[in-house]
């Protein structure tokens, strides 16, 4: 994949992708914490495509990640709500967009973070699961359903990328 800039333009041209995923609208500056969430390091061998802070007409500024050779799971793309609620996810197959969905953020989020609060029930008991209500969407801002605990967007991607 050899990006092209084409002369007295400020466009890039980057060659598509055969099969695999395509992250799109990721909110400026977040597609090295999406990439850590997803356990990529650059080093699997496939191809791999970061662009960072491109012009958007959607959201001023915005990253992109291409990933060949692999779709998705579910749990992944509810990770990656986590940090980058705007995004987008495109199912590339045979160099065409095969699905396209927006990520939604769920009204409740169940076991991807743990309740900031250090005495929190689901902290101290075996067999409960953390469970939050979503009271912000953007920034992603979490309400633990146990203690009413509220857990910021930079303590969850903190979490998400094993900080904390």
């Amino acid at each position: 994949m050899t990006p092209k800039a084409s002369e007295g333009s400020r466009e890039l041209s980057v060659q598509k992708i055969k099969d695999g995923t395509v992250i799109d609208h990721i909110s400026a500056g977040y597609a090295l914490a999406v990439l850590q969430i997803l356990g990529i390091t650059g080093r699997e061998g496939d191809i791999l495509l970061v662009a960072m802070n491109m012009h958007s007409k959607r959201l001023d500024k915005k990253d992109l990640i291409k990933i060949e050779g692999r779709e998705l799971t579910t749990e992944e793309i509810n990770r990656i709500a986590l940090v980058a609620p705007k995004a987008t996810i495109n199912i590339i197959r045979s160099f065409k967009v095969h699905h396209k969905q927006r990520i939604k953020i769920p009204d409740e989020i169940e076991g991807i973070v743990n309740c900031a609060n250090p005495s929190c029930i689901t902290n101290n008991e075996r067999g409960i699961t953390s469970s939050f209500t979503v009271t912000q969407r953007n920034p992603v801002t979490l309400r633990c359903t146990y203690c009413k605990q509220i857990t910021s967007h930079n303590q969850i991607i903190d979490q998400l990328l094993g900080k904390s």
